[in-house]
């Protein structure tokens, strides 16, 4: 009993104020009232009804959002949200998972204009009525203010919120580095209590600190590789968030994509360089900095403070003056990494692109036989990246012979003479010295000094390791700046575009017809085509002016006006074409024109069929997506007789079927590519349509019967080409380079007095020319003549005619016998 006792007391309080407790919630209860018993049910039974309900229809759109994500990802489609955003569903372990993409705001574009469009500081000085969006003038990438600049306007866009992705990745990110710095301090301690136990011999002691050796390595070991996970991690959500920030000011109704090879030319052919290598370098770059710059700083903070305590004020004197020095004569000796890799991206992006143009053009150039002009080509452009490459290493070579010198054998023997103080110099020797002298330690002097040493030494090493990275990423900040300046140049010259925010070098005045000299309207939702005065210009890159075609412009054009653009080569029938859907920019007057496809819309056919990648009916459906057709309710048996209206019903079975992926530019013939032209033309059925030459490869019987098809459907079309056949499926033309230099243009109805006297007086011409063909012949024949006689100067007698070659006789005698026999055959 007296054990069962003993064993009870421990659990006597707890029962004791358990009973408590429970008294006390049973007097609550039984002295609450009726009405509030009642309440607290119902609550209740809510509470429980609610939490299942809620489940339930949890349970339910989770279910539902799963089959929507099997059935989506089996059609590799997404959704569309009314506010531009994207809906799609990747696969995730056994199932899918949604991932719902914002697009940019405009007033995101808005706002960060003025981070990328900045008028330089002696613009504003001397000017300060010029525009504040003026681009800033092109500096040499290196580590100055302009690099700062750039970089933060950068850091901007990848890190858009305090609370977003990118920043909890950063925050985890340094409190690893943190972790890590801490981990090193244990290390070094654990270190020197190892080596004391191994000198003085104390076995137990040396085992247990082995122990403890693997548990911190183990842990080290995951923090290093966490580390390493996160700054990838960092890397991929900065590129990310930049790829879609530039694709979003890249590809949109501005046509930005468009204009920034043709019109500004500040990145020249090799957007896709800038897109995809550059950024990708910049972004790896820029996460690695964290990590390079800002765990080495902490490092230096700690392991100083710890050496202070161990070595004392001279110590640290030391360090503070090794760093200063070391950081000069890299500084001064180092050369400029950040000029030099931009100018190897751009090299590179260079030689990229000549394979490229090989790639897209193969066809071309194999009918030609160039394949040596291009290997010529191939081997130019790589002969200056490779001389180019060579040179930097050069330089490199140099640098890090001075940079591993430095940083490793001089701040190793700087180490050694540090840590020696305590030994030789006990007066300065840091805090351990002087309890030593004291006599606090004077019994385990030798074994102090051993594990002092060696705890010096390991602080000193990743003291010297931190610096080492401190000073190595000066080179890295330079590369940095290269990578910086390139996708800089790249967001700024989007943002140009976007704002359409040119302006003439050095203050002068803008040239005619430039870039910064643009003065139309362009007028969006009008019922027909209409031109006011306005100028056909083939535009050029910035800041040159562009070549006037046709000096003024105008004519308007209803719906059912069906119109004809001919002309000679070269007067700006296309160009009317391109001003019209926005590509090149109305300088002067007013252009109206619809809206793009849609309802009341405007669609273009250009002079070259494009065929994009994807299935047989995105060819048909092109630009929409099949999630767009069968929004709009549309089957692939609407798409089928579709087909059969623009003389194309047979390929679908001849390539497979509807979700048939091939290379579609390589399949169609060149009919074939521009019926399936006409065939997206009645898919959308667009209210007005431009057809550049799409019909210039079809027969002329198939070709009268795909427009009147499309006239049928209410199209009104709007065709460029020099068939005078096609006047019969229009109502008007307009005939370009009238006049005596070319300039100037005619627009009549097809069948009128005039335009029938206009085709007569054409008719004349050629009858008037066709009565000097004789003439002509005889005049050729003379010419021929005496270009075929040799004159001899300064001889016997001057114009003494050389007796014809030894050939030419021999010749003239074959022919001659030849006619003699033919004569005999004939008798």
């Amino acid at each position: 009993m007296a054990a069962q006792s003993t064993l009870r007391e421990p659990h006597d309080p707890l029962l004791h104020l358990y009973n408590h407790y429970a008294a006390q919630l049973r007097t609550r209860v039984s002295g609450a009232s009726k009405l509030t018993k009642l309440l607290a049910t119902i609550t209740l039974a809510l509470t429980i009804i609610g939490t299942g309900y809620g489940g339930r229809r949890w349970y339910k759109s989770r279910r539902a959002e799963k089959e929507t994500g099997k059935r989506l990802l089996r059609r590799n489609s997404g959704l569309r949200g009314k506010d531009g955003s994207r809906t799609i569903y990747v696969p995730y372990r056994d199932s899918t998972s949604k991932v719902v993409i914002n697009p940019t705001k405009p007033t995101t574009f808005d706002a960060h204009r003025r981070l990328f469009l900045q008028p330089p500081r002696a613009a504003r000085m001397s000017d300060s009525s010029r525009d504040p969006q003026a681009p800033p003038p092109q500096t040499k990438p290196g580590l100055n203010l302009a690099f700062l600049h750039q970089f933060l306007s950068l850091l901007n866009i990848m890190i858009p919120r305090w609370n977003s992705k990118e920043s909890g990745l950063l925050i985890s990110h340094g409190v690893f580095l943190m972790l890590r710095t801490y981990l090193s301090l244990v290390v070094a301690r654990l270190d020197g209590e190892i080596v004391r136990d191994l000198v003085t011999g104390n076995g137990k002691a040396f085992l247990w600190g082995i122990l403890k050796w693997l548990g911190v390595g183990t842990f080290s070991s995951y923090t290093n590789a966490m580390i390493k996970f996160l700054q990838s991690k960092v890397s991929i959500a900065f590129r990310t968030r930049l790829t879609r920030y530039i694709h979003d000011l890249y590809l949109n109704d501005h046509l930005n994509y468009y204009k920034l090879s043709n019109l500004d030319g500040g990145v020249g052919q090799g957007a896709d360089q800038f897109i995809t290598q550059d950024l990708t370098l910049f972004c790896a770059s820029a996460a690695s900095l964290y990590s390079s710059l800002g765990k080495p700083f902490v490092d230096i903070c700690v392991f100083n403070y710890q050496l202070i305590q161990s070595l004392g004020p001279l110590a640290f004197t030391g360090l503070l003056s090794n760093y200063f020095l070391t950081a000069t004569i890299l500084r001064r000796l180092s050369p400029p990494f950040g000029k030099l890799k931009a100018v190897e991206g751009r090299r590179e992006g260079d030689f990229r692109a000549l394979h490229s143009r090989l790639i897209a053009n193969a066809e071309e150039v194999a009918f030609y036989g160039g394949d040596q002009m291009e290997k010529h080509f191939l081997e130019r452009g790589f002969k200056d990246l490779k001389h180019w490459m060579e040179g930097i290493y050069s330089l490199k070579i140099r640098y890090n012979m001075l940079e591993d010198f430095v940083l490793k054998y001089s701040w190793s023997a700087f180490g050694y003479l540090i840590t020696s103080l305590p030994v030789f110099l006990p007066a300065w020797g840091g805090l351990g010295s002087a309890q030593e002298l004291s006599g606090g330690e004077r019994q385990h002097r030798e074994r102090n000094r051993m594990k002092d040493f060696i705890t010096n030494k390991r602080l000193m090493l990743s003291l010297a390791d931190a610096g080492g990275r401190m000073m190595y990423s000066i080179k890295d900040l330079s590369e940095l700046a290269g990578y910086t300046s390139r996708v800089y140049t790249l967001i700024s010259t989007l943002h140009r575009v976007h704002a359409d925010a040119y302006y003439p070098p050095g203050g002068a005045r803008p040239e005619l017809y430039s870039s910064s000299d643009i003065q139309g309207t362009v007028h969006k939702g009008f019922d027909g085509i209409r031109l006011e005065h306005v100028p056909i210009v083939a535009p050029a890159l910035h800041p040159m002016g562009g070549d006037e075609l046709i000096e003024s412009l105008s004519f308007i054009l209803h719906s059912g006006d069906h119109l004809l653009i001919t002309g000679p080569n070269g007067v700006g029938k296309s160009t009317v074409a391109r001003i019209v859907a926005g590509l090149w920019p109305t300088y002067r007057g007013l252009v109206s024109r619809p809206r793009p496809i849609g309802e009341d819309g405007i669609m273009f056919l250009p002079q070259r069929p494009y065929l994009s990648t994807g299935t047989l009916r995105d060819q048909v459906i092109y630009p929409h997506t099949e999630v767009d057709m069968k929004a709009n309710g549309r089957r692939d048996s609407e798409l089928q007789q579709i087909l059969e209206e623009a003389k194309l019903g047979y390929v679908p079975d001849r390539e497979g079927g509807w979700d048939t992926k091939k290379v579609w530019k390589d399949v169609f013939s060149g009919g074939e590519k521009q019926r399936m032209g006409i065939a997206r033309l009645l898919y959308h059925e667009p209210r007005y349509a431009f057809i550049d030459e799409g019909t210039s490869a079809v027969s002329s019987d198939v070709e009268g019967l795909l427009y009147e098809r499309c006239k049928a459907k209410g199209i009104t079309l709007i065709t460029i080409s020099t068939r005078a056949s096609l006047k019969r499926y229009h109502t008007y033309t307009l005939t370009l380079g009238q006049g005596a230099h070319g300039d100037e243009w005619e627009f009549q109805r097809i069948g009128t007095e005039s335009e029938k006297s206009s085709v007569e007086k054409e008719l004349a011409e050629l009858r008037e020319r066709l009565t000097k063909v004789e003439e002509w012949k005889q005049r050729k024949a003379e010419i021929e003549e005496e270009l075929g006689r040799v004159w001899v100067a300064g001889g016997k007698a001057e114009g003494e005619e050389l007796a014809p070659p030894a050939y030419v006789e021999a010749e003239e005698k074959k022919d001659g016998e030849a006619e003699g026999e033919a004569e005999q055959v004939d008798e």
